[in-house]
Parts: C-alpha cells; structure tokens; sequence
C-alpha cells in the first residue's frame, strides 16, 4: 500500500485559462491527470476549505487547494511465482522480455496466470498504481501471443514519464512479423482509423477515415520466402489495440499463426507439401515479436535501448519457409 500524501498550492499569477485537473498537473508532474482526475472526483481536492470535484474549475489566481492522494491498495490479486526474463532492473522500472502465452493484466476469467500476478510476487509492493488494481505497473500492453520487450513502471512517477513518451511518440517500439505474402510496396507506411468491428465488437477494424483512432505503422520487408511469405519490420507510430495485426490484414498480409485476423490464412498451404505444410499449421500464434524498445530513463534521462532476438519457435517457422523457398528453386 502506498502511503496518504497531502499537497497545498496557492494559485499565483496566472497567465492564462487553466482547468483544474490541468493546473494540478503542472504543479504535481509526478502523479498523472488521469489519475489527478480521478482524485477529484471523489472529493480529495478542497479549494479555499471548500471540496471541489469539477475537473473544468477554471482557477482563478489567489485560489488555495488542499490536495489529499489517497493511500493506495496495489490490489487483491494473488502473487503468482511465474518465471519472467527480466532484461533490465531499477528503482523506477524493469524491461522484460515476455513470453508467447502470457496475458499481460487480469480480465475475462483469468485472475491469477498473469504478468501482474508474476509483477506482484516479485515486487511486493513496489508497482506503480497510476494504471489501477488490476494493471500496476502496465504502461503499455502485448497480446497474450505476441513475445517480446516492454517496460514496466515501479513508481507512479516513472509510470507518468514513460506515459508521456509514448504519448509524445518519443518512446520507440519496433517489432518483426513474419507475414503471408510479399507486401507490395515492400516498405512504406499503413495509416488508418481503428476502432471496434461493428460486425464483432471481439475484434479491432480499419473504420471510415475520422471514425475510431488513428493509427500509424511504418513497415519494411527483411527478408522475403517467395511469394509465400516474409518477414516484416514494423515500427510503432501510434499503439492501438491489435494494431499491426490489423494493418497487416488490411494489406492482404496478415500476419501467420492468427486465428483472429487470419481470414483464409490455410490457403497457402494446400501447394505445399504435407510436412512443411503440417509444420507451419502446428504454429499456433500470432507470429509477432517485439525486438526493440527504446526511451528516456524517468529519473536520469538517459536513452536507453534494448533489443531481443526472435524465440525459437519463430526462428523454426522461418526455418521451414526458407527450407520451402529452397525446395521451390
């Protein structure tokens, strides 16, 4: 549990319009106006002895404001010893290296087989609690089958750095994905709006330009398996839900292994001999690696870079593509 802190700032010589949830932010950069908004709301902001829970408050200059945040419970949630390749460790952060399998954050029946649950038991109580009880520390999210690096915040103000970078786009993230096809043109970038499919709401979709959220993915073919297949750098403008596997599909490129936005993805298979083509059927995710991550580090700010190698079963995937482009010649 994080213990109760109690801020007061006297509003001085504004020079401009400022909201509430703004202004506190700018006087508390290390808690974020999500989470300021929140602590307005249930009343932990008095102005001049007064609560105050309207977030658009314009304040005026000579306003007094007791600012209480509450202590925090991290969460329920059980501590589960799951084993995590942890690439890099601090008093701010950890950068791991995940595994294909692992769901990041608790939901739809799965409460205890999670990244947090594994962050719980090896932090205790050292996780950030901007992302709320049941996602301390999540910054930003993989897919249960995507594998690869992200970061993880041990302190909300670590947690409000690393947020804002990905907001500012300053944060990097470039992963490998080994697709159906050869994209045409073979390097160049997919911008569009995402949003949930009206047809499933399970599953994300390319909507009507203006509709949704923009996204943006900046790709280029590493390497090409005939016409069968390639492998694609993909480097992170924006980071939407589902977002490469979705600009992939939109391609016609989607991505192998997807049994979510895959389509008829077993139709290259039926010109392939049976073993290879049995071998590649066995890939049972989406073949989907994060291989590079890069930010300013919250407290020393400096950059810092790591990168990972694709795992073993996507190194073996792209053994049988090459062993087939070699069968084909």
């Amino acid at each position: 549990m994080t213990e109760k802190q109690h801020y007061q700032f006297t509003a001085e010589d504004l020079t401009e319009r400022f909201r509430l949830d703004k202004y506190l932010a700018t006087v508390c950069p290390d808690i974020s106006r999500m989470r300021l908004k929140t602590i307005i709301l249930h009343g932990f902001v008095e102005k001049n002895g007064q609560v105050l829970t309207d977030c658009s408050y314009i304040v005026k200059s000579g306003d007094v404001f007791d600012l209480t945040v509450p202590a925090q419970e991290l969460t329920d949630l059980r501590p589960m010893n799951i084993p995590l390749n942890i690439v890099y460790e601090d008093d701010d952060l950890m950068v791991i290296d995940k595994q294909a399998g692992l769901t990041v954050h608790p939901g739809a029946g799965n409460y205890q087989d999670t990244l947090v649950n594994a962050l719980i038991y090896h932090c205790r109580d050292r996780l950030s609690g901007v992302g709320g009880v049941a996602r301390p520390g999540i910054v930003h999210r993989l897919d249960k089958d995507t594998s690869g690096l992200m970061v993880v915040a041990k302190n909300d103000r670590a947690h409000t750095s690393l947020a804002r970078q990905i907001q500012s786009r300053s944060l990097k993230r470039v992963y490998n994905a080994v697709v159906w096809g050869v994209p045409s043109p073979m390097a160049g970038t997919i911008e569009t709006y995402l949003g949930r499919s009206p047809q499933n709401r399970q599953k994300m979709a390319v909507l009507p330009d203006g509709t949704g959220k923009k996204a943006v993915t900046h790709y280029k073919t590493i390497k090409t398996f005939g016409i069968t297949a390639s492998l694609v750098e993909c480097r992170l403008e924006t980071g939407r839900t589902h977002q490469i596997r979705v600009h992939m599909t939109h391609k016609g490129n989607s991505l192998i292994g997807d049994g979510v936005y895959g389509g008829s993805r077993s139709r290259p298979l039926k010109n392939m001999p049976e073993d290879t083509a049995k071998k590649i059927k066995s890939f049972q995710r989406q073949a989907l690696h994060s291989v590079y991550i890069g930010f300013q580090h919250p407290s020393t700010h400096k950059n810092l870079e790591f990168t990972s190698e694709l795992p073993d079963d996507i190194k073996s995937l792209i053994s049988t593509l090459t062993h087939l482009q070699d069968l084909k010649k």
